[in-house]
């Protein structure tokens, strides 16, 4: 298994990393579309548990996920993601943000999202790219961006790549 990373450079405000999976796009698809397994493709420890249980399956669809990250002021806090990239195999992704209490929901500008490229029946290139480049000045005052270390995407496809395996006898 080898995992390719890109870091943000210049004026380019993303991470990404690339994994080729030994599974259909296809399956991968699915295991991204449920958001019950999210908090395992994460693996920090910082995605708890997801409070929505249907799979993404239209732009536009919200999923809430139940967080936890010492540098939060409130240790657990609740995010809102919305689907902003659906198509099946080959590419999901989502805006996270939050409700502000009164129903309405505010999205901080970054994105998350999982480009699928098929190189065989049985084989996927998987890339994970998190974009931060729509966050508003206000945002970066408090939160450091990517705000996670250098090897999070890559494990994260380490994690995605378990849960996508062919079970073993």
């Amino acid at each position: 298994m080898s995992v390719t990373t890109t870091a943000a450079v210049n004026t380019q405000e993303y991470v990404s990393a690339t994994l080729t999976f030994t599974v259909p796009a296809a399956r991968v698809f699915a295991v991204l579309a449920d958001p019950t397994t999210h908090a395992a493709i994460d693996g920090t420890g910082w995605v708890q548990e997801s409070v929505d249980q249907a799979p993404l399956t239209e732009a536009g669809q919200t999923f809430r996920m139940d967080m936890h990250h010492g540098n939060h002021p409130d240790g657990d806090y609740q995010v809102v993601n919305k689907v902003v990239v659906i198509d099946p195999p080959h590419a999901i992704g989502w805006l996270t943000g939050y409700d502000k209490g009164d129903g309405d929901l505010e999205f901080g500008g970054w994105i998350w999202r999982y480009d699928l490229a098929p190189l065989g029946p049985s084989e996927t290139a998987v890339t994970l790219t998190y974009d931060w480049s729509a966050v508003p000045q206000r945002i970066r005052e408090y939160i450091q961006f990517p705000p996670f270390g250098p090897d999070h995407l890559a494990n994260s496809l380490r994690h995605l790549a378990d849960l996508t395996a062919p079970a073993r006898d």
